[in-house]
Parts: C-alpha cells; structure tokens; sequence
C-alpha cells in the first residue's frame, strides 16, 4: 500500500469538510423550520383551549337558562 499524497489528502479533507459544511447548514435550516412550525402548533393549541373553555361557558349557562321540557 503506498502512502497518499499530500496534496490528495488536503483535497479530501477540504471536499469533506465542505460536505459537512453543507449538511450543517441544511440541518440548521431544517431545525428553524421545525421550531416555527412547533410554534404555530402551540399556538393554535391554546386558542383552541380558549374556544373550548369559551364553549363549555356558553353550553353550561344556556342549560341553565333553558325551561324544563314540557312533559315535566
């Protein structure tokens, strides 16, 4: 087996370097994606929590503002 080269072995170590510069990036750009997409999710969660709460307010109250049936 005979020796790599210099010139070779820094031609291989910039091309992965590069490689991994550019998986680097993709992931970070990956992960912003995700972390405001996490964020609309939680916010639609809690608006939906709050037109749940507003709804079971509004159905408990007409229960009891409603006359009994009639056969009653």
């Amino acid at each position: 087996m005979t020796p790599t080269p210099p010139d070779e072995r820094l031609d291989d170590v910039e091309m992965r370097l590069t490689f991994l510069d550019d998986a680097v990036s993709s992931l970070s750009d990956t992960e912003m994606q995700q972390s405001q997409r996490l964020l609309r999710l939680e916010n639609a969660l809690v608006e939906l929590r709050r037109e749940l709460a507003a709804l079971r307010t509004s159905l408990s109250e007409d229960v009891r503002n409603e006359p009994p049936p009639p056969h009653y």
